[in-house]
């Protein structure tokens, strides 16, 4: 059985919104905390640091709680043994990047000199020794995120807390820190828990993801268990697929009044069926040949999506198809204009809906 080093229920009212998230990380483990704008992702990560109190529940650490206001257990944010990256980093403009990272330490009563000479190791860590005594302002994105990380990590925390930390970043300094974000978390000995909205982060750098929606965990699982298998409309369009709910009778799965899809699986009871915006392919007319599964549909929208055009249609279901430019040119597609689509039932996934 794995060792839990983080044990928590974070329960928080704010007014009309409610946050109840079961969280538990092992020692070692990076947990990413995944959810659109809004879900109550940075109330969880405020709330384990301590900025955010809780209502009810409890935030255990090491087997020591920080928060259990049934029993009026609190610890206040500066004796935790919790480090934080904020999104915006929060660096000292008035301090080097050797004093950013030993004010943790100097926090914590180590001698200013003892103090300096662990930041100076963290620096040569994350690969800035020779930025040591440049300012903020003086420093690329990049930079900034690796002096905030060192500075959380200079005291040894149990529990290491990151608030989109590359959000800030271009795509080009994101791709390189990400990678070097993820050999310092695979170093770290302590519990991570990482709260992002951008899935590639989620999937480059944790080992495991909860999904929140509405303050609620929706789904959790690695990477590849959530990626096969959404459960809600954010996770499917997340990782890029079609999602409908329905009623499986064998291979048969009934979505929609009047519409019902053959999956590759075969189930009977309340099931998901999820199929590639990819897989979908559009006709003027009703598709003759081989077996598939096709319905009437509206072009509702269309945009570039990489090289190809995806098209949002209305219909019985909602649904997304990435077709070539060329193909989009042929089929003369424009907002409003009735076509079939269809997918092969070999293309189309079913699985249960309840756990």
């Amino acid at each position: 059985m794995t060792a839990t080093l983080l044990d928590a229920r974070l329960v928080v009212d704010r007014g009309a919104f409610r946050l109840d998230v079961p969280l538990r990380v092992a020692p070692g483990e990076v947990v990413a905390l995944l959810g659109p704008n809004g879900a109550g992702k940075t109330t969880a990560l405020r709330a384990l640091a301590g900025l955010q109190p809780l209502t009810d529940g409890h935030v255990t650490l090491d087997g020591a709680d920080l928060d259990r206001p049934a029993s009026r257990a609190w610890v206040p944010t500066e004796r935790r043994p919790v480090g934080v990256v904020f999104q915006d980093y929060l660096l000292f403009p008035h301090l080097s990047a050797l004093d950013n990272v030993a004010f943790g330490p100097r926090r914590h009563g180590v001698d200013r000199r003892a103090a300096r000479s662990t930041a100076l190791q963290w620096l040569t860590r994350v690969g800035l020794a020779g930025q040591a005594q440049d300012r903020p302002r003086q420093l690329s994105g990049g930079q900034a995120q690796r002096v905030a990380l060192a500075r959380a990590l200079a005291v040894a925390p149990a529990l290491l807390l990151l608030d989109e930390p590359l959000a800030a970043l271009d795509a080009r300094t994101r791709l390189d820190t990400r990678a070097e974000l993820h050999r310092h978390l695979a170093a770290h000995p302590g519990a991570t828990v990482l709260v992002t909205h951008d899935p590639l982060d989620a999937l480059a750098l944790a080992d495991r993801l909860v999904i929140v929606e509405g303050g609620r965990v929706v789904q959790e699982g690695d990477g590849p268990s959530v990626t096969a298998r959404p459960r809600t409309d954010y996770v499917a369009r997340l990782v890029g697929l079609n999602l409908h709910r329905g009623r499986a009778e064998g291979h048969r799965v009934r979505v929609a009044p009047g519409l019902t899809l053959t999956a590759a699986e075969r189930l009977d009871g309340e099931a998901f069926v999820a199929f590639r915006p990819a897989a979908v392919a559009l006709h003027l007319t009703r598709p003759q040949g081989s077996p598939r599964n096709a319905w009437a549909a509206t072009v509702a929208g269309l945009q570039r999506h990489g090289d190809n055009i995806r098209v949002q249609l209305d219909g019985p279901i909602g649904a997304a198809a990435d077709v070539t430019p060329a193909a989009a040119a042929q089929l003369r597609l424009a907002p409003g204009q009735p076509v079939w689509a269809a997918v092969k039932a070999t293309e189309t996934h079913a699985y249960p809906a309840t756990t």
